[in-house]
C-alpha cells in the first residue's frame, strides 16, 4: 500500500527519475516552454523551483549545485545565471508555470505545457488609472 508516501516515483527507479528531472529541466532553461505529461510537469516544477531557489545565493557552492542539478551544461548553466535568474529578483518563489493543454492523442495521456513565468513589466506595480471627464448624471 501507497498510503502517506510523498513523491513522484513516474515508474522509473531513483537514477533514472534523477536524470529525467535534470533533463527536463536543462530542457525549460533552454527553451523557457517545454510540453511533457501532467505527472512529470508536477514533479519538475518542484525541481525547478529548488533549483531557482538555490542558485539565488549566488556563491560558488551555489553554482556547482545548480550545474550538477541540470546534469553538468555549462551553456544552460551560464544562461540560467546571465539570462534567467535576473528576471527574477523580486521573486520569492512560483518560478515554473504549469498550463493544461489536453490528452495525447496516441495514449490519451495527460499533457501539459511547463514554461517560466516572468513578471511582465506592466504588472510589476498597480498602474492608477484617472479619468477624463467627471461621470454625473
Amino acid at each position: 500500500m501507497r498510503h502517506r508516501k510523498s513523491g513522484y516515483k513516474l515508474g522509473r527507479n531513483a537514477s533514472h527519475r534523477r536524470a529525467l528531472m535534470r533533463n527536463l529541466c536543462r530542457a525549460l532553461i533552454r527553451h523557457e516552454r517545454i510540453e511533457t505529461t501532467h505527472t512529470k510537469a508536477k514533479a519538475l516544477k518542484s525541481y525547478a523551483d529548488r533549483l531557482f531557489a538555490r542558485g539565488r545565493a549566488g556563491d560558488t557552492a551555489a553554482h556547482r549545485a545548480v550545474y550538477a542539478g541540470l546534469a553538468g551544461d555549462r551553456k544552460v548553466t551560464r544562461k540560467f545565471f546571465n539570462d534567467v535568474l535576473p528576471r527574477y529578483d523580486g521573486r520569492s518563489g512560483g518560478f515554473v508555470r504549469i498550463i493544461p493543454r489536453g490528452f495525447r492523442r496516441g495514449d490519451g495521456a495527460d499533457i501539459s505545457y511547463v514554461e517560466l513565468c516572468e513578471m511582465a513589466p506592466d504588472f510589476a506595480e498597480p498602474r492608477v488609472i484617472k479619468l477624463k471627464k467627471k461621470i454625473t448624471e
